[in-house]
């Protein structure tokens, strides 16, 4: 019996964020592993890497990078208030994330100094140029 409660407790890393809802699939989550998105202690993970609670995980998805702290283990993806109670984030990860997400707002709107410009970038330049349509 002992022994039963002892296999229940493992979990591989993947299965553990795909039932984390971090990632749609556990290929997914397998796939983000083996190219370097997950990271514990500075160092890049392997998909059979059994997480314990307490551990702390770097997490890169999309723009956003995650440091997170296991709060629960699990192997079944569940609903989603129930996979957030198995990690919580970082404060100051929260507040990374949110700068990140403001900087990249503001940038957005300006011109782009690189490739080819919009149909609509071209037509701001004709204005500021002054070389309309009208010749």
């Amino acid at each position: 019996m002992a022994q039963k409660q002892q296999e229940e407790e493992k979990v591989r890393l993947d299965k553990w964020l795909w039932a984390a809802r971090f990632y749609k699939t556990r290929a997914l989550a397998k796939a983000a592993i083996e190219s370097g998105k997950v990271h514990h202690r500075g160092e890049r993970c392997k998909p059979g890497k059994e997480p314990h609670v307490g551990d702390e995980f770097q997490i890169r998805t999309g723009f956003d990078e995650k440091t997170i702290v296991v709060q629960a283990l699990s192997i079944v993806r569940r609903g989603a208030p129930e996979a957030q109670a198995l990690y919580t984030e970082t404060e100051a990860s929260i507040a990374k994330r949110e700068n990140a997400a403001a900087m990249r707002k503001a940038g957005a709107t300006g011109m782009t100094t690189y490739g080819k410009p919009s149909k609509k970038q071209r037509r701001d330049l004709f204005k500021f140029r002054g070389s309309g349509n009208d010749d």
